[in-house]
């Protein structure tokens, strides 16, 4: 099978792109002109940010949104899309099941005026393959496993997998930001380098305070467009009510933190306000540590995602301004998500199943104890600094106390939170996974090996026979079918339970900037939102939807 994405197209998008700015320089009066002077430039925008992660260092930190500002990858926007498109890329060609020939772009330049070339591509590749893991890691490593990565002249890479990779372009390409040589050749240690991020994008990383500030200034030379904002200021407001307040009050223009339900309708009806609405790509779940018992037992899980009235959490929680979980794990937006997925609240087969396995009520106290008589008394913590998710796990623990299960709500810092999935110190666990977790196909394959979803090793024998199959198809349809498969049988006897799809709407102040658009999975923060028309048009970045 050959399989190629058109150089023409991208050529042409730059092509526009170079023709509408010399449009409008010339003032000629065409339909470029019209179009990009739709588009106003901006000399400032304040950005809310509601965590920290460095320097966007990738092995120390990363929000995907802002590292998208300073890096870019070979295609565009994303692997939560049908079809990407070439971005540093030129073209992609699959010469066959596990083999692919990658064009790159000549004239684009690092942010210190050192040049892009192929060696950037392969060193990138090379160093995420073989270096310290990351959250891209994977994609070069194990799924999908690129075993050489050579180069056929100075424009050209040639890609060999170890099994088929046929969704190479789609995923992996659209999904690893490229890094500069000759600066990562020099980092041994990269979860030590601490200096600020230097990449091709439309953003340049100017300044980073700890727990205080990032400041960006625009590429003025960015190979897809001049931005449209100057500078990017954004202060971390890590306190909900302090950003909400911040908004208000003009201290900031948007907030990067998503509104909540109760607050909305302060915002819609502000005059100078607009509240818009996209398509987050995330669930809010309850994990379940598999690694210790009751949690390692199949029917165990399965009743306790029975025992979840999800609707109920989004009506009294969220004043239904969310989605309910009831098409479970992974996002049922995803492309490549099984659109039958089903995960209903059925509280008398849950008391069933929890009886048939002999957890059952011995002293009368309407809780449950082992079959040893031993009390049953399990704990969920969640992160005391997100009031929203401490009411979810208040209202979960009324639910399972229905079903005679005796639920514990632990409060911890956000710091302490984000170590739980390494120290795996939990019985039960309530936040948030955004669209790496839930929207890209291979990360749905790689969390049941890396220890969130499932620990590679650990006996899964319906499970593993799957992947099998799955690393064995040679065509994307295939997998995705296959994909499905894997997603029934983990919604069974789930390790993570959906609990909603939440609902994100972005406040900020229309008299500043209003040129936002969503790009599936990032938001309406995200760099198409300060690049010109016709590269929004080329990504398929849609004008963000407000709220009314």
């Amino acid at each position: 099978m050959r399989k190629s994405f058109h150089a023409l197209f991208t050529f042409l998008v730059l092509a526009i792109v170079l023709a509408g700015c010399s449009s409008k320089e010339e003032k000629t009066n065409t339909d470029n002109k019209e179009q990009s002077e739709e588009l106003q430039t901006v000399e400032e925008l304040k950005i809310g940010l509601p965590t920290d992660v460095g320097p966007l260092n990738i092995y120390t930190g990363n929000l995907d949104y802002l590292t998208e500002l300073v890096y870019d990858k070979l295609f565009a926007p994303s692997p939560y899309v049908d079809k990407p498109q070439p971005w540093l890329a030129e073209s992609a060609e699959q010469l066959d099941d596990t083999t692919w020939i990658v064009k790159i772009r000549s004239g684009i330049k690092w942010h210190d005026g050192e040049d892009f070339t192929a060696e950037d591509v392969k060193f990138t590749y090379e160093y995420y393959r073989d270096g310290p893991a990351n959250r891209h890691t994977h994609h070069v490593s194990e799924v999908p496993q690129i075993d050489v990565i050579e180069l056929e002249d100075e424009n050209t890479i040639r890609f060999e997998c170890g099994y088929a990779c046929p969704s190479l372009d789609t995923i992996t390409f659209a999904d690893l930001p490229i890094l500069p040589k000759h600066i990562w050749e020099n980092v041994k240690n990269p979860r030590k380098y601490t200096d600020l991020a230097v990449g091709t994008g439309p953003y340049k990383l100017v300044a980073y305070t700890a727990d205080q500030s990032y400041k960006f200034e625009a590429n003025t030379d960015y190979f897809m467009g001049a931005p449209l904002v100057q500078k990017l200021n954004m202060p971390i407001i890590k306190d909900p009510t302090a950003m909400f307040n911040a908004l208000r009050s003009g201290e900031i223009d948007i907030s990067a933190r998503t509104v909540p339900a109760e607050l909305q309708d302060t915002f819609v009806k502000s005059n100078n306000m607009k509240v818009a609405e996209t398509s987050a790509l995330s669930i809010v779940e309850l994990k379940l540590n598999y690694d210790n018992a009751p949690f390692n037992i199949e029917k165990f899980r399965k009743a306790m995602s029975l025992s979840v009235d999800r609707q109920s959490i989004v009506d009294t929680v969220l004043l239904g301004q969310g989605t309910a979980g009831l098409k479970g794990y992974p996002h049922p937006d995803s492309p490549w998500t099984n659109p039958n997925l089903s995960t209903p609240f059925n509280a008398k087969q849950a008391q069933s199943i929890f009886d048939e396995l002999k957890y059952v009520d011995i002293n009368g106290d309407g809780m449950r104890e082992t079959s040893e008589g031993k009390e049953l008394k399990l704990s969920l913590k969640v992160s005391s600094s997100e009031p929203v998710y401490v009411r979810v796990a208040e209202m979960l623990k009324a639910q399972f106390a229905d079903v005679g299960i005796n639920v514990e709500v632990v409060t911890l810092d956000a710091g302490t939170m984000a170590t739980l999935f390494q120290s795996r110190d939990f019985e039960l666990s309530l936040g948030l996974i955004g669209p790496h977790g839930v929207a890209d196909p291979d990360q749905f394959i790689m969390s049941h090996r890396a220890t969130y979803l499932w620990t590679k090793g650990l006996e899964y024998p319906q499970m593993d026979t799957l992947i099998e199959k799955w690393m064995a198809a040679n065509t994307i349809e295939d997998r995705k079918q296959i994909s499905f498969d894997m997603q029934t049988l983990f919604n069974n006897q789930p390790t993570s339970i959906a609990l909603y799809y939440p609902e994100e709407k972005f406040a900020y102040n229309k008299d500043v900037y209003d040129q936002w658009v969503e790009s599936l999975g990032y938001g309406i923060i995200n760099k198409y939102s300060f690049l010109p028309q016709e590269v929004r048009d080329a990504v398929a970045a849609k004008p963000a939807t407000i709220v009314e």
